[in-house]
């Protein structure tokens, strides 16, 4: 599997009901399809440019995840790091029929070639199941956010 690692869906919500979704880290576990995020550790009830948050973690121990934003369009674009340089991503493209067009990336870009290329065999797979899950959890909530 090549980097990034990347999905995308379609969702019958306004694109600023789905960054609501993104933007409130604790609505992280809520969208979650990797299984990993627990819940908010600590952090701003909606997330900006440089705004820190931690995750309450579980892949085999639990354990909490700092990160900071990186990249921030309000309704179009939200990324966000923690110690390592990968970055989580999502892209929002309003639709003509008022829906939102949403692509999540695991983006690895930023390590040397040789450790993309490890990170790659590791967890590409385990990754793009994940962002997959999430973002049918994502379209769920949405969905659900715009219709009450």
């Amino acid at each position: 599997m090549t980097t990034p690692v990347s999905a995308s869906t379609t969702i019958a919500a306004p694109a600023e009901v789905v960054f609501a979704i993104l933007a409130d880290p604790r609505q992280h576990a809520r969208i979650d399809g990797s299984g990993t995020v627990l819940g908010v550790a600590e952090g701003p009830d909606r997330l900006e440019l440089g705004s820190k948050f931690a995750m309450k973690m579980k892949m085999g121990a639990k354990y909490q995840t700092p990160n900071t934003v990186v990249e921030f369009e309000p309704d179009r674009l939200i990324a966000w790091k923690h110690f390592a340089p990968h970055r989580w991503r999502y892209e929002l493209t309003p639709t003509a029929d008022g829906g939102t067009e949403v692509t999540e990336t695991w983006d690895i870009s930023r390590y040397p070639v040789g450790a993309r290329q490890l990170l790659s065999r590791m967890y590409a797979v385990k990754t793009q199941a994940g962002i997959e899950q999430t973002l049918v959890k994502l379209k769920e909530a949405a969905e659900a956010d715009a219709a009450s």
